[in-house]
This record gives C-alpha cells, structure tokens and sequence, in this order.
C-alpha cells in the first residue's frame, strides 16, 4: 500500500485545481502502449550491433520478453512484428504463443530496406521485377497479418536518391502510387494500412515520402483506410510535431505514432528522455480532439489511434530500456490528463497568453506518481513496474539463452 498521506494531499490539490480525479483514472486504465519485437533484440548503430547475453532467439522468445513489459506494466498487451525478421513457418502458431501469454499480435510492419535488390529503391526501383518483389513482399505481410489477427500493416518506405539526377522523382511518386494502391485493395475491410514517413536516411537527396503532407497525399488517395503514422524521430530539427497531430487529428488521418526520443536525427532512444514537453503536448493535442464534442468523427479518429514505440536499443538492457519507454509515455499522458480545461478555454477565448500558456505549463509540472500508483494499485500491478522486473529473477533466467541472439 502507498503512502496514503501522499495521496491524500495529491487528491486534495487537485480538487483544488478542478480535476476529477475518477475519470482520469479510468482513462489511465485504457491507455495501450504496443511495444516492437525488435526492441528486444541486440540493435545497433551504422558503425556497429553489441551483442548481449539473454537476448532473444527467435520471435516466440521476443513474445516472451514482451510478455514481462506488459504483466508488470498493465499497458502493453500487444507486440508490432516486422517480416522478415519475425518469419516463421507457422504464423498460426505465433499467434496461439501469443495469445498463451496473454498477448496479441499488433502491427505488421514489412522490410523493404535491407535486401541487396533494394539498393536505388524497392516499390520506387527502376527496374519492374524489383518492383514486383518488393509488392509482393507488401501483399505477404498483408496476409501475414490475416494470419496472426492483426488489422494494422504499418509501412515505413526507405526509397529515395542521394544526388540531383539520379532519378525521375515524379515517376517514382506514381510507381509508389501504383505499389500501395495494389497493396491497400488487398487489405480486409476491418484492416488498415499506415504509412509513414521519414525527411532523410537512408537516401540523403530526397525522400519518396519525406513528410507529413506527402503520407497524408498519398493516404487521401488510397482511401479512408489509409492513414498516417507519426514517428517522433523522423523529422527535421525544430519541427512543431504536435502542430502536424492536431492538423492530422482534425483531417481524420492520424493513424498511429511511433514513439522514441532524439536530439540530433532518427536516434530512436527512449521515450521521454530528450523532450518531454513534446510528447505531453502531444497527448494535449489528442485529448483536446477527444474531448470536441462537435465532430464525432475527430474524436473517433483520435480514440484508435496506435501507439506504438519504436526504438533500437544499442547499449541499454532490452527489457528495463522498454519498460522505461512505457512508463514514461504513461507519465505524460497522465499530466496531460490533469488540464483544466474549461478555465484554458476561458483564457483562450479572452485572448489571455499568458493565462492560457500558464494552464498547459502548470498540468506538465504535476508530480502524477501519486496517481501513478495508485491506478498500478487499482489494477493489481507492482506500484514500481522496474524494481519489480529486477526482482523477478527473469533478467537471470534468460541468461541461458547466451550471446547471439536475433537482430537485424
């Protein structure tokens, strides 16, 4: 049991504050977080991969890891795969690993970076029969995802050019056109496809989707089961990311975040460590669409988004790296959570700056680990997800598994 003192003086400051505290417990109780597969397994940078002891084996081993996230965090009952490297020869019997670990199969997301073929592009290549590998490769991972249960196919797009004249960049933009296209008739009419985008890396002149505006192009002209998918890390520096949620949210196209932490370029760190701000403004920015009563179908939008991370963890711990990636994106949405909003609508009415930016400042400045706790508490978990990981005496079973486990 917590320290009730502490909690009383959390809950009577909020009261004070205008908060009911009742229903953001509950919305803190709803919040899912699905981890990837591959931030359990060693990652590394350009330069090199450090390989570690206990790393996961084999996708069913990578479900068992993500298992130990979500029993102790309560949040994460779903892991993203990436094809091919979570192939099996059974995708049923992933499923049923899953399912027996009281986990789901989320998005699929497919690979089409890291084949020699793929070298000046996949669906944007040139030559046609690259091309038709590479669709292929779209249309498997779509059936994949009829396999394991899953109604998200997620799509990063590597292709690009590193010099002037290197390619016919309109062309490309049809051939990529003509690849989705095919791939999105193939989905199932519960599924959807989201596409992300990236400003550079690997390609260094130009990207075939590039930004924000280009995926949601593209998504506009697929159909309404195409929509947007926003990594916090795939941006150039100083860009407004929540500007682009709220321009999302409000066009009905926001499908799902990817969520990481950079300070120069796609770092891909933990959740929370960089800029914080960001993500809490964020998840201001969704929970005001959520709460705008006069278009049902933004706030639709906004209640499925996917929140995925996606990270690669080069010299943490797998495991503790991706509890502390969930427990931070939880911090946050649990400030955002505390918000006066009818008294910020007041000031924004009035015009009143100050007023209005002190309101958004003053609910990031909470101290939420009272409520923290005590929602952990109401779900029957470990008030501290981490310290309860390192006693479990699972980072030293998995020892077993040696060094030389999966990764890119």
């Amino acid at each position: 049991m917590m320290n009730d003192a502490r909690i009383q003086v959390f809950e009577a400051h909020q009261r004070s504050r205008g908060i009911e505290l009742e229903a953001v417990k509950q919305t803190l109780k709803g919040l899912k977080i699905e981890t990837p597969s591959w931030g359990y397994g060693d990652s590394g940078t350009r330069f090199k991969v450090f390989k570690k002891a206990g790393v996961p084996r084999t996708p069913f081993e990578k479900l068992e890891d993500a298992a130990q996230v979500h029993r102790l965090t309560g949040m994460s009952p779903s892991v993203a795969v990436h094809i091919p490297w979570d192939q099996v020869e059974d995708y049923g019997r992933l499923r049923e690993h899953a399912e027996s670990l009281g986990l789901r199969i989320g998005a699929v997301n497919p690979n089409l970076f890291q084949e020699d073929d793929y070298m000046f592009g996949s669906i944007t290549n040139a030559d046609q029969s690259v091309r038709r590998k590479a669709i292929d490769h779209l249309l498997q991972c779509v059936e994949i995802a009829k396999a394991v249960g899953s109604d998200i196919v997620s799509l990063w797009l590597a292709d690009g050019t590193n010099y002037p004249g290197q390619a016919d960049i309109r062309q490309r933009k049809h051939w990529m056109e003509e690849a989705l296209r095919e791939t999105y008739q193939a989905l199932d009419d519960d599924m959807r496809l989201l596409i992300e985008y990236k400003f550079f890396e690997p390609a260094f002149y130009h990207t075939d989707l590039a930004d924000w505006g280009m995926a949601y192009n593209t998504a506009l002209k697929l159909g309404p089961q195409a929509e947007v998918l926003v990594d916090t890390g795939h941006h150039p520096q100083g860009t407004n990311v929540e500007h682009i949620v709220a321009i999302l949210l409000d066009e009905e196209r926001l499908g799902g975040f990817h969520f990481n932490s950079r300070k120069y370029a796609d770092d891909d760190l933990i959740v929370g460590t960089t800029n914080p701000y960001e993500l809490f403004l964020i998840f201001y920015q969704i929970l005001a669409a959520l709460r705008d009563d006069r278009r049902p179908s933004v706030q639709k939008t906004a209640q499925r988004i996917a929140y995925m991370i996606d990270q690669s963890h080069n010299i943490e711990p797998k495991i503790p790296a991706m509890i502390r990636s969930v427990l931070n994106v939880q911090t946050y949405f649990a400030k955002a959570l505390l918000i006066h909003w009818e008294a910020l609508s007041e000031a924004q009415a009035d015009q009143d700056v100050l007023r209005a930016e002190a309101l958004i400042r003053e609910a990031f400045e909470q101290d939420v680990e009272p409520l923290l706790q005590v929602v952990r508490e109401e779900m029957g978990l470990p008030q501290d997800p981490m310290q309860a990981f390192f006693e479990s005496g699972y980072l030293e079973k998995i020892q077993e598994r040696g060094i030389g486990g999966a990764s890119w």
